[in-house]
């Protein structure tokens, strides 16, 4: 019997391969974390393809699919080879891991955020998998400065200079609801709070009514790189009930991903 041969590619075929692959990272590092369901749409490459490259860039160490999503990131080594995502991709990397392990003692969401823009973007969440989450699909959301703790818990703790340029921006903006936060009868006495605590909160009615929450600082080569935050309703608990019993673990994590960055 005639022993039938496997088919081979061929050059033009490895090269369209090689293409849409690039196509592929090009699109990940440009917007930071995404579906393969977006990827496709995007880029017009079937879905069953886009899937089964995303499988070799992640057996090749380029792109990592999130412990907590079905979103995928471009690693370190692809962040290397540019400017792009190198910082967020390496910090998300690390924190991944640690919140999948948490997330079943903290039960209530989590958040990886970081700054861009007079924002801080969620990076990282465990709102998908968290029984008590009232929020889904949270990567990618921008959350205020002013009016969100990991916004408050950033700004208190970055560098002066820096601290003035976000303040500068966010005054140009002219958010009407930042408005009473950028007050220095507030914003004064906040930003000490936070420096002297290494933590700052939300109380529910300045932003997301029905929620709290209060975050903490990642620390890497002595300055803030994001922050850890958690989120609750408010009707479950106190803000004080919840640095009681959460505090701690939110601390844990922090200094987990600082250490690992700092290897």
């Amino acid at each position: 019997m005639e022993r039938s041969h496997p088919v081979k590619k061929s050059k033009n075929d490895k090269v369209r391969a090689l293409v849409r692959g690039l196509d592929i990272l090009r699109h990940v590092n440009r917007v930071g974390v995404c579906r393969a369901s977006e990827i496709a749409n995007a880029t017009g490459i079937p879905r069953p393809t886009v899937y089964r490259l995303l499988e070799t860039l992640e057996e090749l160490g380029y792109v990592v699919f999130s412990p907590t999503s079905n979103r995928v990131r471009v690693t370190r080594l692809a962040a290397s080879l540019g400017d792009g995502f190198a910082v967020n991709s390496r910090l998300c990397q690390v924190a991944g891991p640690i919140f999948a392990e948490y997330a079943q003692k903290v039960i209530w969401p989590l958040d990886l955020t970081t700054y861009e823009n007079a924002a801080m973007v969620v990076q990282e969440t465990t709102h998908n998998r968290s029984p008590l989450s009232i929020d889904r699909g949270m990567t990618g959301f921008r959350l205020p400065m002013m009016r969100s703790s990991a916004g408050r818990c950033y700004l208190g703790l970055c560098p002066p200079d820096e601290r003035e340029i976000i303040l500068e921006h966010l005054g140009r903006t002219g958010d009407p609801e930042d408005t009473p936060f950028l007050d220095d009868s507030y914003l004064k006495p906040m930003l000490r709070d936070v420096h002297q605590k290494s933590r700052a909160s939300r109380d529910g009615e300045e932003f997301q009514p029905k929620t709290s929450s209060f975050a903490v600082p990642i620390m890497s080569a002595g300055r803030i790189v994001g922050c850890v935050s958690v989120i609750w309703t408010r009707g479950a608990m106190r803000l004080e009930e919840a640095l009681q019993s959460l505090e701690g673990h939110l601390r844990e994590i922090s200094e987990q991903i600082s250490a690992t960055l700092d290897i």
